[in-house]
């Protein structure tokens, strides 16, 4: 038995923004953990629903902060998507690219042929997240969809985390094709859809790997679609509030303030917490309330009253009895 809880595993395969970097700054402690777990004898690998890098550019990226990555340890939607489309498509089929130039170089590497406009007869259409994406893409994407191309996108999260906030993500995007066209698309990649995960563990020969992500809707979804257990880090887009209200496929094994959760014990870490206790905190359910008191770290917190609103109480019928209690709740918007 390890008395670490990534000792528990063979594979860790990490999110990237939110959990490794926000944008272009490493989070800190993210480098420090991967060294310790390569010390340890831990595989590693990158699974990202970004399309906007390919899988050279994003571990040189992670070198230069600091965060040790091979090429051959990284899996992006944009190269998953490629490679799907070069098992359905013949050889130099044309596709309509709407996204950075990343998706369209992995495109063009699986022996298709990139395209940007209707009149050069795309048979699919291929949308991941870019910076300079825009309106006349975006049009030419619903004219070839219409036409009777078919629609793949990268990945649908709606959002990008940044140390200014939630940002648009590949999913905003989707969203306007999706009201242009009223329909959605045909094929999703990207997370929570299982494959990068499972493809990470093939390539690791892992037997026991672990997800650590820091948004519900795809990378806890797509642990849980894969059947791997997951870690939540609250160092992104999905908060406190939001691990109350999760349904069952978006529920985490463990959760943590950040990395360093790793490498602490994982009974301080699974979520619900055992019993009414943990961590200074006490939760007592009347019927289909709950009250907090006590004071304590907030990831204790936050394990206890899973317990209670994954078993039907709602987030809003929460009380604090301490003053500790009432700051945290208020702090998390409960």
């Amino acid at each position: 038995m390890s008395d670490h809880l990534a000792g528990a595993y063979d594979l860790v395969v990490f999110d990237l923004d939110g959990v490794v970097f926000l944008i272009d700054k490493p989070i800190p402690g993210a480098g420090e953990a991967v060294e310790r777990l390569r010390a340890d004898g831990t595989a590693i690998a990158y699974a990202t629903n970004n399309a906007s890098r390919r899988g050279t550019d994003v571990a040189a990226l992670l070198n230069g902060m600091g965060v040790s990555a091979a090429p051959a340890e990284v899996l992006t939607s944009a190269g998953a998507t490629a490679a799907l489309l070069a098992e359905r498509l013949p050889a130099g089929s044309p596709v309509l690219v709407v996204g950075a130039d990343a998706l369209r170089d992995e495109v063009r590497d699986a022996g298709l042929t990139p395209v940007g406009t209707l009149e050069d007869e795309p048979v699919a259409v291929v949308q991941g997240y870019g910076p300079e994406v825009g309106w006349k893409n975006l049009a030419e994407a619903a004219l070839a969809v219409r036409a009777g191309a078919t629609w793949y996108a990268t990945n649908t999260d709606r959002t990008l985390p940044s140390p200014r906030g939630p940002l648009p993500g590949n999913g905003s995007l989707v969203a306007v094709l999706r009201t242009a066209l009223d329909r959605e698309p045909d094929v999703v990649v990207g997370k929570p859809q299982p494959g990068l995960f499972t493809t990470a563990a093939t390539l690791a020969r892992a037997q026991r790997p672990l997800v650590v992500g820091d948004r519900l809707d795809t990378d806890i979804e797509g642990a849980v679609g894969a059947g791997m257990d997951s870690l939540l880090v609250l160092t992104g887009v999905s908060g406190p509030a939001d691990l109350l209200a999760a349904p069952p496929e978006r529920r985490p094994t463990f959760v943590s303030a950040d990395l360093s959760g790793l490498f602490r014990p994982a009974e301080g870490a699974v979520v619900p917490a055992a019993g009414e206790q943990a961590g200074g905190w006490r939760v007592t359910r009347d019927g289909e309330r709950a009250t907090l008191d006590g004071a304590g770290g907030p990831v204790d917190a936050l394990r206890l009253l899973c317990g209670v609103t994954w078993d039907g109480v709602a987030v809003s019928a929460i009380e604090g009895a301490s003053q500790d209690a009432r700051e945290l709740l208020r702090a998390w918007g409960v």
